[in-house]
């Protein structure tokens, strides 16, 4: 069943709302698309017993060609290892880009677990898959040097789209994704997507669960396919998405769309998809 369209959400960043779960991805800290400040207005403005950071979480690809790093990109870290150390429980799996953490799995930094992937058992009793979906990848796979390829037209694309979102700020317009729409509208894109739904949703049917949680992609999705549940918590360099469990359970789609400087914003404007 597809969801429906993101319905409006006012949240006092004075109150955070809490969750029993959360789940990011694909943060990209280290590049100069990386939306650092929209996520650390988010992270301010919630709280949750458990963080899952699903991969790419720091751009390792990008720290060999070049890093740009701004002080929002150290708000997060800090931001995340605050939540850690009162008390929220955060679980890091990394992804492609910071696969060098694969090389410290069953460790703790600062609190923050790192496992390869993880099983979460929501409130209502569902045995949720969670890894990043890079295994589930062909491209990465059997052909990296491709990946890299794309990755560098990938990152000249956000950088298009980081000028044309700073036109639309000027006008008084939200955040838009021209990055996202064009690669939706790409034929070969959309049949990479649904053959990577896919094959995780069968690689969890395999192995017994209830569904999987993946990023990834940078396609924030929550969707029922051959009875399992597929949910992808989108990314942070494009639609700004998060994945959220509720206490009784129920899983949804936060987008974070504020209007310009997120920090200097007492309220944010989150867009919720069921």
């Amino acid at each position: 069943m597809n969801a429906p369209l993101p319905v409006p959400l006012s949240i006092d960043t004075n109150s955070p709302r809490h969750y029993r779960t959360i789940w990011i991805s694909d943060v990209h800290l280290g590049t100069a698309g990386c939306k650092a400040k929209f996520l650390l207005d988010f992270l301010k403005s919630t709280e949750s017993d458990t963080l899952y950071l699903v991969g790419d979480i720091i751009d390792g690809w990008q720290l060999k060609k070049g890093w740009t790093w701004r002080q929002s990109h150290n708000d997060v870290l800090q931001k995340v290892l605050r939540k850690a150390r009162k008390g929220t429980r955060v679980i890091y799996i990394p992804g492609n880009h910071d696969e060098f953490a694969r090389e410290y799995v069953d460790h703790h930094f600062g609190g923050i677990e790192v496992l390869y992937e993880a099983t979460h058992v929501t409130a209502d009793g569902r045995r949720l898959l969670i890894t990043h979906g890079d295994l589930f990848d062909g491209v990465i796979l059997q052909a990296k040097w491709l990946a890299y390829l794309g990755d560098s037209l990938y990152t000249f694309i956000l950088a298009l789209n980081h000028w044309f979102n700073r036109i639309r700020t000027r006008l008084g317009f939200e955040y838009w994704s021209l990055s996202q729409y064009l690669k939706h509208k790409v034929k070969n894109a959309v049949s990479f997507i649904t053959s990577f739904e896919q094959a995780l949703v069968q690689e969890a049917k395999r192995r017994g669960f209830d569904g999987v949680v993946c990023g990834h992609i940078h396609k924030a999705e929550i969707r029922e396919i051959d009875g399992i549940l597929y949910c992808n918590d989108g990314d942070w360099v494009e639609s700004l998405t998060a994945l959220v469990e509720s206490h009784s359970g129920h899983l949804e789609i936060i987008e974070w769309k504020t209007s310009g400087v997120p920090e200097d914003s007492s309220i944010a404007t989150a867009a919720v998809t069921t």
